[in-house]
């Protein structure tokens, strides 16, 4: 939606986290195509052409609509094939597929082939209990999607399928102790670390905003060598919404916060690869931060991956919250080195 000032995007945004729950379809539904309709967009920051944004470049983006009534709620993606095709989960216990189109300047220009199926629990019956399926973290390797879910805490695997996603294979240690997991504030993030570092591609899943004594983030590696809990330093008021590794072993954060006074806000800040070990403070620097005066909403996937040329990228989405007053984006970025 295209609001008519800062202010009243902030205003709109406010009363949207505040009294909007989101939509849960009939349970039942098989996997279907959806029709999507992608309005390009050119600049990050609104009213301004100014493409750098520190290290990252903003490259385009997409503002994604849908007359069906489940589409929204994305809450984390993943590639499938660089910049392409890539799986999703939805906070509403969808799965989504589909791929990106990008157009000969390189930048985003579509969404193609875009499908949703209903999450199903160990029995193979689809479920439309909020509290069974607020999917909200996502990693994908060799054919296996992990998921991480809050309320009903638990950090699942499943087989990749895009023609019938099927009911969990296995659960998951994810070693915290549940007594200091808040329940809607627990894991919004899971990846895989670098395959070639100190943990050897295992699992880190890092909660959205569930505090130690010191008000650090709960996270672990729960996978690899190096098992064990460390927490991320909290800056200021961020909660942290997905992360994956890059390929220098550090962690890339995607952090959102929200107030009635300033609307929402996201950040992108590097979590140093060596301060992630058991029992550390894992911490890094801020890479970006934008306000409602650029072109967010409530961010809240994140993925890295490397274009064809060589660039490395960041692909963000944000989750609409099933409200008209919200938008389904897509961003995408260069992450420069130097």
């Amino acid at each position: 939606m295209i609001f008519s000032g800062r202010r009243a995007r902030r205003t709109l945004f406010a009363c949207v986290l505040a009294c909007v729950l989101p939509a849960i379809a009939a349970p039942g539904a098989p996997a279907e195509t959806v029709e999507i309709s992608a309005r390009p967009i050119s600049q990050f920051h609104v009213g301004h052409d100014e493409t750098r944004f520190g290290p990252l470049e903003f490259v385009g983006g997409l503002e994604m609509t849908s007359p069906a009534r489940d589409f929204g709620a994305l809450s984390a993606f993943r590639f499938l094939k660089p910049g392409s095709d890539f799986i999703g989960v939805a906070d509403t216990g969808f799965w989504f597929f589909g791929a990106i189109t990008h157009g000969a300047d390189r930048r985003p220009s579509g969404v193609s082939n875009f499908r949703m199926q209903q999450m199903v629990d160990a029995s193979g019956q689809p479920t439309d209990r909020k509290w069974e399926v607020d999917a909200e973290g996502l990693a994908v390797k060799d054919g296996i999607a992990t998921v991480s879910f809050e309320r009903d805490q638990r950090v699942a695997q499943f087989k990749i399928d895009p023609h019938g996603m099927k009911a969990p294979i296995r659960q998951l240690d994810y070693l915290v102790p549940a007594k200091e997991l808040r329940q809607n504030r627990s894991f919004e993030t899971a990846t895989h670390a670098h395959p070639y570092g100190q943990h050897a591609g295992g699992l880190v899943v890092v909660s959205e905003r569930s505090l130690d004594e010191a008000g650090n983030v709960y996270a672990a590696i729960i996978e690899g060598p190096h098992k064990g809990v460390f927490t991320v330093r909290r800056d200021g008021e961020f909660d942290i919404t997905d992360g994956a590794f890059l390929p220098d072993g550090d962690l890339l954060l995607l952090e959102r916060s929200f107030s009635l006074a300033r609307g929402v806000k996201m950040r992108l800040r590097r979590i140093y690869g060596e301060s992630i070990e058991k029992g550390a403070v894992a911490d890094g620097p801020v890479l970006m931060e934008a306000d409602m005066g650029y072109q967010i909403d409530n961010m809240e996937g994140l993925d890295v991956w490397t274009r064809d040329d060589g660039a490395l990228m960041v692909s963000l989405i944000s989750d609409d919250n099933h409200s008209i007053l919200q938008r389904n984006l897509y961003l995408e970025f260069v992450l420069h080195q130097d």
